[in-house]
């Protein structure tokens, strides 16, 4: 799984991946740590304030001594929470141990327990969102509770390093370092919007076209060889006789215009066209390899043997989406031949 997050700082040039996750928030108490290593991760859903009744539902006592007893039965409930989470912390990371522990938690903690897990050391981000939540236990391990009352060492993740950037207003908090993550976060960076959404836009056709050749399970060469090589078959089939009459003309026209690609290629390339089709033929026929073009040198290159691939899909819609636009268009030329004939006719009764 792979997240894009976006951060108006730097340049386009410090887009990174990062191997874990990019949370858009950070800790809530001045005095938790802002950067941990060797950090166990407790993602969980647990409320640590508070919470009022689902059900319409009253108290009534009868002397300030009765309702101080229920405050502080409200607050052992929380507190008791607390010390369990607390109790495994000092479990897993004992004194000297150089290990650290963070709390992820999608619900809320009141001010009283974050003073409490910050005395311990402990960092603590509460009420994040439910798609982090989900994509913690990809990246960094454990799995998520809904209790603190069996917590077990298992249900812990680990991330190499925690860390909170602080960018104007906002609040980043950096996972990283995670042993085999399974989700992790591009970061794109850029100095305005426009850089921004014109990065994340070219990462996005990327991530598609790895996606595309998963789903495929195979590629085609790249660099206008693909187009090239059709070309070339399409008029040898032509030549050799398999095609008679005036369909030996439609077949051609097809086949010439697969060059419009490796052509458009050389000519914004700031090449010749004509100059790198004849290399492109003479190397082609001498070889018998796809050959592409190179746009740096105008020269004859073989995308197989440098890795430049396009999508099996990607071409197979172009082919199909072409005959059917020019298919389309010769109807409408048949269309307006028999109109004009009809009115031609219908004149001629008159």
């Amino acid at each position: 799984m792979v997240e894009i997050m976006e951060m108006a700082h730097r340049t386009d040039a410090d887009t990174t991946l990062v191997r874990g996750l990019v949370l858009d928030h950070g800790a809530r108490h001045p005095d938790m740590p802002k950067r941990v290593e060797n950090a166990f991760i407790l993602t969980c859903n647990v409320s640590f304030e508070y919470e009022k009744t689902e059900v319409n539902s009253g108290f009534f006592y009868k002397s300030p001594e009765e309702r101080e007893k229920m405050v502080l039965a409200e607050r052992q409930f929380i507190l008791d929470r607390v010390n369990k989470v607390i109790a495994l912390k000092k479990q897993v990371c004992p004194p000297g141990s150089g290990k650290s522990f963070v709390i992820i938690n999608q619900k809320g903690i009141d001010p009283l327990s974050l003073d409490m897990f910050a005395k311990e050391g402990i960092m603590a981000l509460r009420r994040a969102k439910r798609r982090n939540m989900e994509r913690l236990t990809l990246a960094c391990g454990g799995s998520a509770v809904n209790s603190v009352d069996e917590l077990k060492e298992d249900a812990l993740g680990f991330a190499g390093s925690v860390y909170e950037h602080v960018l104007g207003e906002d609040k980043f908090t950096f996972v990283e370092d995670c042993k085999n993550p399974q989700s992790v976060t591009i970061l794109i960076r850029g100095p305005n919007r426009h850089t921004i959404i014109q990065v994340k836009e070219a990462v996005h056709d990327g991530l598609r076209a790895v996606l595309n050749v998963i789903e495929d399970g195979f590629v085609v060469p790249g660099a206008g060889a693909f187009e090239f090589a059709l070309h070339e078959e399409l008029m040898r089939f032509v030549t050799e006789g398999n095609i008679k009459g005036k369909s030996r003309f439609g077949v051609e026209a097809y086949a010439k215009a697969f060059l419009i690609i490796p052509k458009t290629l050389a000519q914004n390339a700031g090449y010749d066209t004509q100059d790198v089709m004849v290399k492109l033929q003479e190397e082609y026929r001498e070889s018998k390899k796809v050959v592409g073009v190179d746009c740096d040198t105008g020269n004859v290159m073989f995308p197989g043997e440098l890795g430049i691939w396009d999508n099996y899909r990607v071409k197979k819609q172009q082919i199909n989406t072409c005959s059917l636009i020019a298919t389309n268009l010769l109807l409408v030329d048949e269309i307006m031949r028999a109109g004009l004939s009809s009115l031609k006719a219908g004149g001629g009764d008159s």
